[in-house]
């Protein structure tokens, strides 16, 4: 692709990016997109053959950027308690200045359910971040601390923990629910 050719298709996806986590996958239409990024429709189906192709692109991206962010922000810490904290925190802070972020992977994992080129890649993304919790915070913690239940599964646990609260952040804005991201802590004191 030149540099040209990059510059349009990185155009698109940011423009698809920022449609969608306002309005939703289901409110979105190749022209809204088309338009938001100064291109004509066909320029999308060229680089992404169709709506689908586009959102999988856009999708991969957020998943990439996600897990970036939030393994920087585990490896930063010393201790698993640290870590949960700066986890929790990361969450916290996303919730409260980039909502739109969740929106999206809400929107998707919706989408995920019923289409296996979603499910695929959202099933990738929380079983790499259940592997970073385990790796960065769950593998440090002394066996008697887990009472009798397996990394993995308390892992899971978490990350179920942490997207179910934001789920009702969003829905309900209510800044008690981010406090009870909180809560968590207790697990690790």
């Amino acid at each position: 692709m030149g540099t040209e050719d990059q510059g349009q298709s990185e155009r698109i996806i940011t423009a698809a990016f920022e449609i969608i986590s306002t309005r939703g996958y289901a409110n979105v239409s190749m022209r809204d997109i088309a338009d938001k990024a100064g291109v004509v429709l066909s320029q999308l189906n060229y680089y992404f053959k169709n709506k689908e192709g586009l959102f999988k692109e856009v999708v991969r991206i957020m998943i990439g950027k996600y897990l970036q962010e939030i393994e920087s922000s585990l490896v930063a810490e010393e201790s698993p308690k640290e870590r949960i904290k700066s986890l929790i925190n990361y969450f916290r802070k996303m919730l409260k200045y980039n909502p739109e972020l969740f929106r999206l992977l809400y929107d998707f994992t919706g989408l995920a359910l019923w289409s296996p080129v979603f499910g695929d890649l959202l099933s990738e993304l929380f079983k790499d971040l259940s592997d970073m919790i385990e790796k960065y915070i769950m593998k440090n913690l002394k066996m008697s601390e887990l009472k009798g239940y397996s990394t993995k599964s308390l892992s899971r646990l978490i990350l179920g923990a942490m997207f179910g609260t934001g789920i009702q952040v969003l829905l309900d804005d209510d800044d008690d629910l981010l406090e009870s991201l909180n809560a968590m802590q207790v697990l690790f004191e």
